[in-house]
């Protein structure tokens, strides 16, 4: 999929989008920018000086994001733009608030290298999970990377790793499930008790005729089964336009991204998506998706429409108390879905974020997100030495993280 620089949109949607977010703006809670980097490195720092940013960080803007138990945070830089990156799954130093992100290449350098043998190593992860139940983490690979029209054989999978050592516990092959192709594994979300897992595969790669679908992973029988294959639910929605800063995202060659972000209830009994060129969030009962037998007519009629969201996404979460946090790109912040309600806001919002992606919960409560421009980085308009990777917080509570 050939990708242009994106171009002013109308004065017209500018105006509409603007109107909505002034709308909004009183009703929002203020967000703070956590943390903030001029690109990434992976070099070691000397005497607590910054180290020396990578040459291609223009290429490696932090995506993924999530902590562990103990706060530690996890970060994601998918090789869509180039596959030059020493690593694309890697630890990040917090401590660090400024100069480039110190990255730390996990499981190692080698575990992500894209010369090493594709179904052991680390290629191309844009979602991911950390288990804190069971200490492990989840990657989701790709497969493909930067400049390849085809996944290697072997390359999509689900590679479970302790936290601890970096050893990886389970290997999940996924080309008997996604399309070497077409595919556009997007994200992923355990059930850490069951230790089931659920996927997005966006599709993206073969659109507009999105090869979208859901993948179910079982890490007992290790085993995945595809399921809502091309269901109207997770594909995108026909003249819908994803819009962010109050232009088209890629007008002339638009954005069609299918299911998106995923999350689960607290109790592991409801999963949640939405599809980012759409403008809605739907849910289905666990339940029937880890019913071996259970027909795609049958998952179908049990989806719940949630309701209409303001705007075009990207990441999702649930908290403790099981509401959902939705990144909205176009009104740059925050909209929270209240479960017991049934109610849809926009919570928060800020001009200086760029695309809002993965929320995450820190160990405190509090949301974290990452804001890095993707859609400028993968269209290739931002210079090099522009790049920005921040991390905003949302605090869901009254009292402050654990973590500053």
């Amino acid at each position: 999929m050939t990708l242009h620089m994106p171009k002013l949109a109308s004065i017209a949607l500018a105006a509409l989008v603007a109107l909505c977010a002034a709308a909004h703006a009183a009703d929002t809670t203020p967000l703070e920018r956590w943390r903030s980097y001029a690109g990434v490195s992976w070099e070691p720092s000397k005497d607590g000086a910054d180290p020396a940013p990578f040459a291609g960080s223009v290429s490696a803007p932090i995506a993924g994001l999530h902590f562990d138990a103990r706060g530690a945070a996890y970060v994601s830089t998918p090789r869509l733009v180039s596959a030059d990156a020493p690593a694309t799954l890697s630890v990040l130093d917090i401590r660090a608030q400024t100069g480039p992100a110190r990255l730390t290449a996990f499981p190692s350098v080698q575990g992500n290298a894209v010369t090493a043998a594709p179904e052991q190593s680390l290629r191309n992860v844009l979602g991911f999970h950390v288990d804190r139940k069971n200490g492990w983490l989840w990657a989701l690979d790709m497969g493909f990377v930067a400049g390849e029209t085809e996944a290697p054989a072997g390359a999509q999978k689900v590679l479970v790793l302790d936290l601890k050592s970096g050893r990886t516990v389970k290997r999940i092959a996924l080309d008997g499930v996604a399309d070497r192709k077409g595919s556009f594994l997007n994200d992923i979300v355990v059930d850490e008790r069951r230790r089931v897992a659920y996927i997005s595969d966006s599709g993206m790669r073969s659109a507009p005729a999105n090869m979208v679908g859901l993948i179910v992973v079982d890490f007992a029988s290790g085993e995945a089964r595809r399921v809502l294959d091309k269901h109207p639910g997770l594909q995108i929605e026909p003249g819908v336009k994803v819009v962010s800063h109050g232009s088209e995202v890629w007008p002339g060659n638009p954005l069609l991204l299918g299911i998106n972000g995923i999350a689960l209830s607290p109790d592991g009994r409801t999963l949640y998506w939405t599809v980012t060129t759409g403008t809605r969030a739907r849910a289905v009962p666990t339940a029937i998706l880890r019913r071996a037998n259970a027909s795609d007519e049958q998952i179908s009629a049990a989806i719940h429409d949630l309701g209409a969201l303001g705007g075009n996404t990207d990441g999702i979460v649930t908290d403790a108390k099981g509401a959902l946090y939705i990144a909205d790109v176009t009104h740059n912040g925050i909209v929270k879905y209240e479960p017991r309600t049934k109610t849809m806001s926009l919570i928060a919002s800020d001009d200086g974020v760029q695309w809002p992606d993965t929320p995450a919960i820190l160990p405190g409560g509090d949301l974290i997100f990452t804001s890095s421009s993707l859609n400028n980085h993968f269209a290739g308009s931002v210079k090099s030495g522009d790049e920005r990777y921040d991390l905003w917080r949302l605090p869901l509570n009254d009292r402050k993280a654990k973590l500053r």
